[in-house]
């Protein structure tokens, strides 16, 4: 069945989802649209097609066992020199992201892996880009702010023309909602490596 290459993320939802992704693109970040404005909780990581039902039953016992909390943006910050990474902090919801990214990559589960950096939940504004577009990111957004109550996460699979698309949503409390999108994928045609 090949692999494939998935992720696991908070959804920035409407209307500061779609405003920062724009605002991602408008600095000049030519990734901005292939992926959807979130706080990761599992970077990319490869797996094989056929773990993928072990990995939502994983998934969907993590989200059980959340609660809905409030997430708060506000501010600028980055992680350059070590990063070309601008974003937008996390300041209220850390410790539950935390909490979560943790068990998501728990030893004993199928995604289980070591992170290059520590764990920060942020929202990328910013990446790869010429220094002086990353200062502009940095400088436009310093007063941002959102907030809303975080009610769970989804895992997102990337495509071969680079895009991440949701699969799956997984509610606090264990519900697990199936996008519409994602109801009609033919498997089939999903890229593998």
């Amino acid at each position: 069945m090949g692999t494939v290459t998935i992720g696991v993320s908070i959804a920035v939802p409407e209307p500061h989802g779609s405003l920062l992704q724009e605002r991602r693109a408008g600095f000049g970040d030519a990734a901005a649209h292939g992926i959807p404005t979130h706080v990761t909780l599992l970077p990319p990581t490869e797996v094989d097609s056929a773990d993928l039902p072990a990995v939502e039953a994983h998934l969907t016992e993590v989200a059980a066992a959340g609660r809905p909390f409030t997430m708060r943006l506000s501010g600028t910050g980055t992680f350059r020199p070590l990063s070309p990474v601008v974003y937008v902090r996390v300041v209220e919801g850390a410790e539950a992201c935390t909490w979560l990214q943790t068990r998501i990559r728990d030893a004993s589960g199928p995604v289980a892996r070591e992170l290059q950096f520590p764990y920060h939940p942020h929202v990328t504004v910013a990446h790869g880009i010429e220094d002086a577009a990353m200062d502009r990111a940095f400088e436009a957004l310093a007063d941002y702010e959102a907030e809303w109550p975080c009610t769970g996460f989804a895992l997102y699979e990337q495509g071969a023309d680079q895009v991440w698309r949701k699969l799956r949503e997984f509610a606090f409390g264990g519900r697990t909602v199936v996008p519409p999108q994602a109801a009609h994928v033919d498997r089939g045609t999903l890229p593998t490596r």
